[in-house]
């Protein structure tokens, strides 16, 4: 919101959503991004995603290689957990965790489980509903209690209160949107001290397979209104708004969407949401995420490289043997203007791999932007993984040591649009297959 705005104000809405009157959009050219630093307890970063999935070993292993994360962890029947099968890859500060649940027949009378939350009922209507999804968006907060009682009493909806697993380590879990939850932990003692979560324990494997990813950089979801979603958890957490689009801003003439982002105090727990613009030529492809995810969910998680180069040559080294394939490059002429935008960060050696790999390239008053979109990881067209880095708006700390300032280039409206547009075409593939289909049958 602008300065000149308080809280209580609106925004002038180019949607054709109805959504409650203390939200309104005003697009990408005529937001003012500010930082009300808001937030109702100390958030200090992503700490994991948990996806929920039909067998969690072989999800795990594509993801690892895909990826280039190792397993590094586990919690399964050889553990002692009789209740799922979790295993963690590690990248850098990048956690994913799979989990899976075993036959409640052979569950211990006293539960084994090493992550207390999870429950088979609801992991099977879930699975049943979203295929493989994320579950959980885990934030590392100082005080578990101190976040879970700020977020009920500003109206979290709770999942699970907070529980102390041992080792100082605390977890509780509130709905976010749909069947994604935000879950909560925190370390008395060091965080390094605790390989993951207490009853993980050590998976000795490929331990050099790296190919540069290092951190969550956001985590977006698609619901079917923004509006009441927004208020939600920006009234739970404090967050303020960091971005936001419009169908006018990264729509095409036949659909569109609009779009918010969400972010902590420092800026580097960010949470877009996207809703569809409805009334178009074409199925807005968020509503088609919405039909085959069946409801709210998580769309994509952003992963921030150290070297975007490094790791895409890496990963499209495997597209084809087991790894993941990537959305179509934009028209040489989109390459044609990146000299002009961002000929003063990167090279032309550096602007002509961008056209080789298909790494979208965007810049604003703060720094610039360079990403790359997967096709969907999974059976349905839902969930899928984006590769970013940033670069430029390095600070220093009260150490002076150099760090990145957190949302460093945006989220770039012109790569935002050629993403529209990549997806677009994508489904346009899909639905002309269809439609071959049905005329031979």
């Amino acid at each position: 919101m602008g300065t000149e705005q308080s809280e209580s104000e609106t925004h002038t809405s180019n949607s054709s959503n109805t959504s409650p009157a203390t939200f309104k959009l005003v697009g990408f050219n005529n937001f003012v991004r500010t930082n009300s630093n808001s937030d109702h307890f100390i958030v200090k970063r992503f700490h994991h995603i948990e996806f929920w999935c039909g067998d969690a070993t072989n999800t795990c292993r594509r993801f690892s290689w895909g990826l280039g994360m190792p397993v590094v962890a586990k919690s399964d029947l050889s553990t002692g957990n009789s209740v799922h099968a979790s295993y963690l890859i590690r990248s850098g500060q990048l956690n994913f965790v799979f989990t899976a649940p075993y036959s409640p027949s052979t569950t211990t009378p006293t539960s084994s489980a090493t992550i207390p939350t999870f429950s088979a009922p609801k992991f099977h209507l879930f699975a049943a509903r979203h295929g493989l999804g994320v579950r959980a968006i885990a934030v590392e907060v100082a005080d578990v209690e101190a976040a879970f009682l700020a977020s009920v009493a500003r109206g979290a909806k709770v999942c699970s209160g907070p529980v102390e697993l041992e080792d100082g380590v605390w977890l509780a879990e509130v709905e976010l949107y749909g069947d994604v939850v935000l879950r909560f932990v925190s370390f008395v003692n060091p965080r390094e001290e605790v390989l993951f979560l207490p009853g993980f324990e050590v998976v000795d494997g490929f331990r050099d397979l790296d190919y540069g990813i290092r951190r969550i950089d956001h985590a977006v979801g698609n619901v079917p209104e923004l509006g009441p979603v927004v208020e939600y958890i920006k009234g739970f957490t404090g967050f303020h708004e960091f971005a936001e689009f419009t169908a006018e801003d990264v729509g095409t003439m036949e659909s569109g969407l609009n779009s918010v982002v969400l972010a902590n105090n420092d800026e580097m727990v960010l949470l877009p949401l996207n809703e569809p613009v409805y009334g178009t030529k074409r199925k807005s492809q968020i509503q088609t995420y919405l039909e085959h995810n069946e409801g709210a969910g998580v769309q994509h998680l952003a992963l921030v490289s150290e070297d975007i180069f490094r790791t895409l040559r890496e990963m499209r080294k495997r597209s084809c043997i087991g790894g993941f394939e990537f959305m179509p490059s934009p028209p040489p002429t989109y390459y044609k203007n990146v000299k002009n935008r961002v000929g003063d960060v990167l090279s032309n050696e550096q602007i002509k791999e961008c056209e080789e790999l298909g790494i979208l390239v965007d810049k604003d008053d703060q720094g610039t932007l360079l990403q790359i979109f997967t096709k969907p990881v999974g059976d349905r067209p839902t969930i899928f993984i984006e590769i970013i880095q940033r670069v430029g708006c390095m600070l220093k700390d009260d150490a002076g040591q150099m760090y990145q300032k957190g949302g460093c280039g945006g989220f770039g409206k012109g790569n935002f649009s050629e993403l529209f547009k990549s997806i677009e075409e994508y489904e346009k593939t899909l639905e002309a297959k269809q439609i071959t289909g049905s005329a031979a049958a």
